[in-house]
């Protein structure tokens, strides 16, 4: 029996958000335009919107149907299959990278002595259980702790300002090198990771209780989240400067640690983890559920039934996926932007929407010619 899954506008809204923060704010984002880079993310941010409304257009051509069912609308069974097997390969491989940065993560900071083999399990056993339950339980947890992270990141600028870290010429000039580095930034990273990741999102907005709200409730998410990440970047230039970003692996965290009001409020660590856990725990759930609806899709079984046989699986191959953590982003920026989120954000997509379109412009006609 297939669970029925529902989302109303609210966290539909608060699981966007989280994912499009999720590891844009564990490992940085533009960070290659250096003090501009908040400009590219902001550019970037309006982009983004554009193609979370085409996703979701494309929705409104089979409402009630995810994006498995419209390719089958579209391209019939048997091409639907072989599309949804590519998905399914590249939601779950998504998902052990970001296993993977949280279990960087977790063992730079807080559990260092832990293997990250343990770490990255725990993680997908947590996830595993919570979509046993089904999507509700997720979308009511991103729903509950999305204000933490608001009042979170809003203390840790508190306490920067306080202490007297943030120093505005350290984004100064504005557009030293003009707008070709920008350029170079937002295309085709940035658009590529955390924006046209959105592709996502077509397994889930269709279970939307008010669907004719999803597409501005979405769009607006991913213009809250991408403001908040563009001020983050920035605070984080202010604090500690574009060398010393650069040379950081978690700058957030480093960021944090820059904290110090009065020798009292120092080392607030566990806050800024706290912000990076609960985003990674959303993405990767988000990737994990897409990948288990194509699963269900594909051979016509509830996914509960592989919820945890497969997250560990994710696990092992997250562990896998590199030897070392320079190796790890190394991957990410040269062969998974071009090999996989391009194809599968910007190539495949509007061959489905011009297809798709098609074929209910052909139904609507024959409807409107009976009556």
């Amino acid at each position: 029996m297939r669970l029925q899954e529902n989302v109303s506008v609210v966290q539909l809204f608060a699981l966007v958000f989280n994912f499009e923060i999720g590891t844009s704010i564990v490992v940085g984002l533009g960070t290659e335009a250096k003090q501009d880079a908040w400009i590219a993310v902001l550019i970037g941010t309006v982009l983004g919107v554009g193609v979370t409304f085409f996703y979701y257009k494309l929705l409104t051509f089979c409402p009630g149907k995810n994006l498995f069912e419209i390719m089958e609308f579209s391209f019939g069974r048997i091409i639907a299959v072989g599309l949804s097997l590519l998905y399914i390969g590249f939601f779950f491989y998504i998902s052990a990278r970001i296993s993977r940065d949280f279990g960087e993560l977790m063992a730079t900071a807080i559990l260092p002595n832990t293997p990250i083999e343990v770490i990255s399990m725990l993680l997908m056993l947590l996830i595993a259980y919570v979509l046993y339950l089904g999507l509700e339980p997720l979308a009511r947890t991103a729903e509950i702790f999305s204000p933490y992270i608001i009042i979170f990141i809003g203390l840790l600028n508190l306490f920067l300002w306080v202490s007297g870290k943030l120093k505005m010429f350290r984004i100064e000039p504005v557009l030293a090198n003009g707008w070709k580095p920008i350029a170079e930034v937002v295309f085709p990273d940035i658009m590529a990771f955390p924006f046209g990741l959105m592709v996502t999102f077509t397994t889930i907005m269709c279970y939307t209780t008010k669907f004719r709200y999803a597409g501005k409730v979405a769009m607006l998410g991913v213009g809250a989240a991408g403001l908040l990440l563009s001020y983050v970047i920035a605070m984080q230039f202010m604090a500690l400067g574009v060398d010393s970003l650069a040379r950081s692996n978690f700058p957030l965290l480093n960021t944090a640690r820059e904290v110090s009001v009065a020798q009292f409020i120092e080392r607030i660590d566990a806050i800024v983890v706290f912000i990076m856990m609960l985003g990674i725990f959303v993405q990767c759930s988000v990737y994990m559920f897409a990948g288990f609806k194509g699963i269900e899709y594909v051979f016509n079984v509830p996914y509960r039934s592989i919820v945890f046989p497969i997250s560990m699986l994710v696990s092992l191959f997250s562990v896998m996926i590199a030897n070392n953590f320079a190796e790890h982003i190394e991957e990410g920026l040269k062969y998974n932007l071009l090999f996989f989120i391009t194809p599968m954000a910007y190539a495949i997509p509007p061959f489905l929407f011009a297809a798709t379109y098609i074929k209910y412009r052909k139904q609507r006609k024959k409807k409107e010619g009976l009556v």
